[in-house]
């Protein structure tokens, strides 16, 4: 189970059965697992475009050559590597926010929420 010691009770408080908390992790998890397909899925395509914050940069659109995305799951953790064709950054979350356009949290040199499309019109 994913859900915390605090949360666990929380829950509990709230009149939840452990079969049903139970329930609910697993839930989250199956949830967390169709978003990283259907992220793995869009990052299945040779660019993006992203509205990340880049040095150097004073445009608000970038164009992205995708190598490849590799990402796991673990109860609510979802977690992965983006490489580009210069660089990579690791992956610390996900969501889909619609079918032409998802928000990675990403890592270390980033550090920072950034959405991703195929057409850069979808992040104006």
């Amino acid at each position: 189970m994913h859900f915390d010691q605090r949360t666990q009770q929380a829950l509990r408080d709230v009149g939840l059965s452990r079969a049903e908390i139970r329930e609910a992790s697993d839930l989250v998890a199956e949830a967390v697992e169709s978003d990283a397909e259907r992220l793995q899925d869009f990052f299945d395509r040779d660019v993006v475009h992203s509205d990340m914050e880049m040095a150097h940069s004073s445009g608000e659109i970038h164009e992205h050559d995708v190598e490849f995305v590799d990402l796991f799951t673990h109860g609510s953790d979802l977690r992965g590597y983006l490489r580009f064709a210069t660089w990579g950054v690791p992956i610390e979350g996900g969501r889909v926010l619609s079918e032409d356009v998802v928000e990675l949290t990403l890592g270390p040199t980033v550090d920072d929420r950034v959405r991703f499309a195929a057409d850069p019109d979808d992040l104006r």
